[in-house]
């Protein structure tokens, strides 16, 4: 009896003209990973035809359907404006995603590699995307924030696992509410890998042959002439923090000048000792007081304009628990009025450096023992572990 690569193996001889080298490789590495190769017309009828769309974006859209064992799904059908681009797209969700198992990303049950279609079978996920819960007009149907810090360290959790856990360095570059996506427990699951990009973790600067990221999220470095690391997801989270705090758009043309770019005002406020100020315009009630002012200073962390003085991701969760403390630092939009100058820089990087170590190195980690003797670390009994 053949086994499945070796019937796949037969069938690509047969038409190999139509599946690229590359796209080969890819799905010889998935069957090392057991997923579900589906056909397109097994697609067809677990998705009534592709009846039911749950959401679209810049990658294709997404239909709602019931596996032949009763499981919902969520299928992906990949477009664009040609063959290689839905290739690319294929290969960098397809090769993310097929070697990852964390409870916060989301996991991938199988694909369809078809002249017809193109499409990627994740776990369908009932409450939807953090964005739909977070935008909402009515502020009362919006979700406490007992349950958006637990959102925001969950999210936190599966970008660790992409930078620092897995054998390779996953990189994301598209983190933002779309693309964080809730089960019916709330719990926060890292999705959409369209974007994302294998790395070794001997390479420090990634080389990038186009423009990735949304405007709004996507690091400084991501559209200007600086090297890119995985700090550029670190950033995208910083953003993604001030709007769970805001818990409306960071950029809101229908309020007031001073209030339509949320990080900076938010920041601004927290730097004048106004926390009040943004709590009784964001309704935030005071018992949740601790909780929103340690994430606004986290995300202060996250959005340094320079990648260097942000933490790693692994440090970020441990600030959101409570396991470390939070930094004071400078109000990271500095830049954008009077420029970045070198004390600013200085002051910057001397937040993160202990000892001199980096604070963006894994050796920072587990070598720091100012961070050790932290009261916060004693009190908890943790031991911070190399990454």
């Amino acid at each position: 009896m053949f086994s499945l690569w070796e019937n796949l193996q037969k069938e690509l001889l047969k038409r190999s003209p139509f599946i690229p080298l590359n796209v080969v490789k890819v799905i010889e590495d998935m069957e090392r990973e057991k997923p579900i190769r589906f056909t397109a017309q097994q697609l067809k009828r677990a998705t009534d035809n592709f009846s039911f769309i749950l959401g679209s974006g810049g990658f294709g859209t997404v239909y709602k359907g019931i596996s032949t064992n009763g499981l919902p799904i969520a299928v992906k059908v990949l477009t664009g404006t040609s063959d290689k681009s839905i290739e690319e797209q294929f290969i960098a969700e397809v090769s993310t995603m097929g070697r990852t198992h964390h409870l916060n990303l989301v996991r991938l049950y199988g694909f369809c590699f078809e002249s017809k279609l193109r499409a990627l079978v994740y776990e369908f996920m009932v409450n939807g995307s953090l964005d739909s819960h977070l935008f909402k007009e009515n502020k009362e149907d919006i979700l406490g924030f007992d349950k958006l810090h637990e959102i925001a360290v969950g999210t936190a959790r599966g970008i660790t696992y992409l930078h620092e856990e897995c054998s390779q360095r996953i990189v994301h570059y598209d983190i933002k509410p779309g693309n964080i996506l809730l089960d019916s427990n709330f719990c926060a699951k890292v999705a959409d890998f369209g974007l994302a990009k294998l790395c070794n973790r001997d390479n420090s600067h990634i080389t990038m042959t186009a423009r990735r990221g949304t405007p709004g999220y996507a690091a400084p470095e991501l559209w200007m002439p600086f090297p890119v690391t995985h700090k550029c997801d670190v950033y995208s989270f910083g953003m993604l923090l001030f709007e769970i705090i805001g818990r409306r758009n960071n950029m809101d043309m229908t309020l007031g000048d001073s209030q339509q770019w949320f990080p900076v005002w938010a920041s601004g406020k927290y730097e004048k000792k106004q926390l009040k100020d943004l709590m009784i315009a964001c309704g935030i009630e005071n018992k949740d007081e601790e909780i929103v002012e340690r994430m606004l200073k986290v995300a202060l962390c996250c959005v340094q304009y320079k990648p260097e003085t942000r933490p790693v991701m692994s440090i970020v969760v441990k600030m959101l628990e409570g396991a470390l403390e939070v930094p004071e630092l400078l109000n990271p939009f500095t830049h954008l009025f009077s420029g970045v100058s070198q004390a600013c820089d200085s002051l910057a990087q001397l937040a993160w450096n202990v000892g001199g170590l980096d604070w963006s190195s894994s050796e920072a980690v587990s070598k720091s023992t100012m961070v050790m003797e932290t009261p916060v670390l004693k009190k908890y009994e943790i031991t911070i572990a190399s990454v």
